[in-house]
């Protein structure tokens, strides 16, 4: 029996635009449906103002697929990553460790891209491929599955066959809960605040995250902005404060960014508008089911630590991608579920474990056990085989 296409996916976020461009790089009918066209101006209502740092194997699929050529001018390196308690009394630096790509590597740990322009720029290399069809506006309101074909139901009335179902439509995904797969979520009573900074001190490519309680300040480097250095800027706090601190006016939320930031680069000076985003850990009971993938937020959320959120999923899309190559006239069925849950669930869990225990140590707001975690910073940090090994699994190496 025919299927109108090889591969329906249910979500047009960043993962779900790179999962059409990667299986239609592949040679498969794709068709890619979202409820929301993608936002792809930065001044745009709805804007997403938060950035993505793609790290060495990310950056790699997207050269394979064909988007890296589209977005390599507008990324910046990511060449070391800094991470600086300041958990004493005053807000200062009380212990750095600095993490160089050169270490351990020819090129740097990543690059940052705001998410904005990865949608506008994926969009555009979806609108030459002739075998992927994006429909935004358009999302999927049901799915039945038989072991042979995916039946989808779009929310226009639409009805289609597939092959196989690629939930990418978010932590609250529509197409996971239709197949039955649960979650256990974790909630910190965190918010993080996103945005973008210009500085009067150049970030020389350096990452910086910056603990002293609530939640890590990150400053990921951004290209320069109207001549000035510029920084994307994640802010978790606790949920309360998170919300105090968006609603202040500008002046007021730049002297708390540089208290925040213990100055390291200079007044901060908000460039762009703030949005808000609430932090938890939320992983699938299983990463597959009869003729459905889950990927990226469908299948994992964990809080914004170490850039490891996009790089999950994308390692989910290489996974998935790869089994698909090796058999073409098997895709979807179930031996290759199956090896895609196998391949991929264990790791997603072990990350998710591991940055759900360093957040929980960045939250941390009694003194003693801030003291406590300076003193495990510096020497876990300082110790040459464990440095190796955090900046190995850094760069997309499996824990």
């Amino acid at each position: 029996m025919s299927t109108d296409y090889d591969i329906v996916i249910s979500g047009g976020g960043v993962a779900g635009l790179t999962a059409a461009a990667a299986m239609g790089s592949a040679g498969f009918s794709v068709l890619l449906c979202d409820p929301t066209p993608p936002v792809i101006a930065q001044d745009q209502a709805g804007a997403d103002l938060r950035t993505t740092a793609f790290l060495q194997p990310a950056q790699q699929l997207l050269d394979e697929i064909g988007l890296w050529n589209r977005l390599s001018a507008h990324a910046a390196p990511l060449q070391i990553m800094r991470i600086v308690d300041a958990g004493g009394p005053e807000p200062e630096p009380r212990v750095v460790r600095e993490f160089n790509a050169a270490d351990i590597s020819s090129g740097p740990f990543g690059w940052n891209l705001p998410n904005w322009l990865l949608r506008r720029e994926i969009v555009a290399r979806l609108s030459e491929m002739p075998n992927v069809t994006f429909r935004p506006g358009t999302g999927t309101a049901s799915l039945l599955t038989r072991e042979s074909e995916a039946l989808v139901t779009l929310s226009d009335g639409t009805r289609l066959r597939s092959r196989l179902v690629i939930a990418a439509d978010g932590r609250n995904s529509p197409m996971r809960e239709a197949a039955g797969i649960g979650v256990k979520t974790t909630r910190y009573g965190q918010k993080a605040l996103a945005f973008a900074v210009t500085h009067p001190i150049p970030h020389d490519n350096v990452s910086t995250e910056i603990h002293r309680s609530g939640g890590p300040f990150t400053l990921v480097p951004l290209p320069d902005r109207d001549g000035l250095p510029c920084s994307a800027v994640v802010w978790m706090e606790d949920g309360p404060e998170a919300l105090r601190l968006s609603r202040l006016p500008v002046s007021g939320f730049e002297a708390a960014m540089m208290t925040r930031s213990c100055g390291l680069f200079g007044p901060l000076s908000l460039a762009t508008e703030r949005s808000l985003w609430p932090i938890i850990t939320q992983v699938a009971d299983r990463m597959s089911g009869e003729r459905i993938a889950l990927l990226a937020e469908a299948a994992h959320v964990v809080p914004p630590i170490g850039a490891q959120g996009l790089n999950m999923s994308l390692g989910d899309l290489r996974c998935l991608r790869d089994l698909a190559l090796a058999a073409p006239a098997t895709l979807g069925d179930r031996a290759m579920l199956e090896a895609y849950d196998r391949r991929r669930h264990a790791e997603v869990r072990l990350r998710a474990a591991g940055i759900d225990a360093l957040n929980r140590a960045s939250q941390i707001s009694a003194q003693p056990l801030r003291d406590l975690r300076a003193a495990g910073l510096s020497a876990l940090y300082g110790a040459a085989p464990v440095r190796k090994m955090l900046m190995q699994m850094g760069l997309g190496a499996r824990g």
